[in-house]
């Protein structure tokens, strides 16, 4: 998740819109605090509560865990483990190092 300044933001628009385009999450702040959260648009998260749709944008980009992502949402851990499930965002992340080390571990 990005922060860009109000000042920022004035001088270059640009910066944020790309960003969205991209599907990044963005703090914006003013005199180092912050102010709102710039939150991209998803088609699959239209007809989501606010808070849900925030939620899972958060959670996958990264920026929250899951149990955080949770209480965002106000839902039970496995409510939203479901509407993650629903709308096919992975739970269980894995990088490839971790797969393996876990796959041989079975050995």
């Amino acid at each position: 998740m990005d922060a860009i300044s109000v000042e920022q933001l004035i001088r270059s628009p640009g910066k944020l819109i790309e960003g969205a385009e991209n599907g990044q999450v963005a703090v914006v702040t003013k005199a180092g605090r912050p102010l709102f959260l710039a939150v991209p648009y998803d088609a699959r998260l239209a007809g989501e509560d606010v808070h849900v749709a925030v939620a899972v944008r958060l959670y996958e980009s990264d920026a929250v865990s899951l149990g955080k992502g949770a209480r965002i949402a106000g839902l039970s851990i496995s409510e939203f483990i479901d509407r993650l499930g629903a709308l096919q965002i992975p739970v269980i992340r894995y990088s490839a190092e971790e797969l393996e080390r876990e796959l041989a571990a079975f050995g």
